[in-house]
């Protein structure tokens, strides 16, 4: 199943388009090498739904800076606004948070194109902890579910490596695109105990007609069914956009998962009699789910 997840990746590997006057690759090659000129900046990865292959016309162009201290920020801010034409916020390291912890929002030749700080020694030792199957979940602004620390790990197993002078970053690739086999067992361990747990916890909720926290608990207890659906056919999730629709098409999934987990949300209501309905179909999808990752 892992090469089965490699060759979807290929297969929807990004399409050339044209990015101003040069093709979208050409162009992001030659900010790349731009960046990797910047002191601090090991090596430029295109990420997100373009590296993948499930992006639209007007999806951004994520591009992973990866780094060690100290990072000259002052040279990324005049490389910038050379090429937007105009002065770009570039943030120190840290400056957006724990996890996607900086960067900057640059719109060139019309497209957006985000740079976003990766700490390589921090991605280096969370590899190694994902290899012992440990994990952690951090909160960060625009993760409604949490940053799953191993999606550092995915993040370059499905990325695009534009420039790497050192090798460093090809070398990291091609050991995370080896889904772990204690993280797997780890993140379907979690799931068969915490979800029924939580939806457990919901039922409190649901008798006094408390909505919000019935629906975070839903929430929750479906992420941790998707982060289990791709921990079982070793495919990296990296966050929450889009996931419930890829966990459905994987093979422990109930053929009906997508529908019937998305169900839960659209119309939660207020009546505990409604809310007590919507956590009883939540258990049994969690009960099937769990079902088919048993060992």
């Amino acid at each position: 199943m892992q090469a089965e997840c490699r060759r979807r990746s290929e297969i929807r590997s990004p399409k050339v388009r044209w990015f101003g006057r040069l093709r979208a690759v050409d162009r992001l090659t030659e900010i790349a090498d731009r960046l990797t000129e910047v002191s601090g900046v090991v090596g430029v990865c295109l990420g997100g739904s373009r590296a993948r292959g499930r992006h639209h016309p007007d999806s951004d162009y994520d591009l992973g800076l990866y780094y060690r201290p100290p990072l000259d920020t002052a040279a990324l801010r005049l490389l910038a606004s050379e090429l937007t034409g105009e002065p770009v916020e570039v943030t120190e390291p840290g400056g957006w948070g724990p996890w996607v912890d900086g960067g900057a929002w640059l719109t060139v030749d019309g497209h957006r194109v985000d740079w976003i700080y990766r700490d390589l020694d921090r991605v280096h030792r969370i590899w190694q902890q994902c290899l012992k199957g440990h994990f952690e979940v951090g909160l960060q602004a625009g993760h409604p579910l949490g940053v799953y620390s191993h999606a550092y790990a995915g993040e370059l197993a499905l990325g695009r490596v534009l420039t790497d002078p050192g090798g460093e970053l090809h070398a990291l690739q091609q050991e995370t695109r080896r889904y772990p086999e204690p993280l797997r067992e780890a993140l379907i361990a979690n799931a068969r105990w915490e979800a029924p747990f939580i939806l457990a916890n919901a039922r409190k909720g649901a008798v006094r007609g408390d909505t919000f926290y019935v629906a975070g608990c839903l929430f929750r207890a479906v992420g941790l069914l998707v982060q289990a659906l791709h921990a079982h056919a070793g495919c990296w999730v990296l966050n929450e956009k889009g996931a419930v629709q890829v966990a459905g098409e994987l093979p422990a999934a109930p053929a009906d998962f997508t529908e019937r987990a998305h169900a839960l949300f659209a119309a939660l209501g207020t009546a505990p009699d409604g809310l007590r309905a919507a956590l009883d179909a939540a258990d049994a999808l969690t009960a099937e789910v769990c079902g088919q990752l048993a060992p």
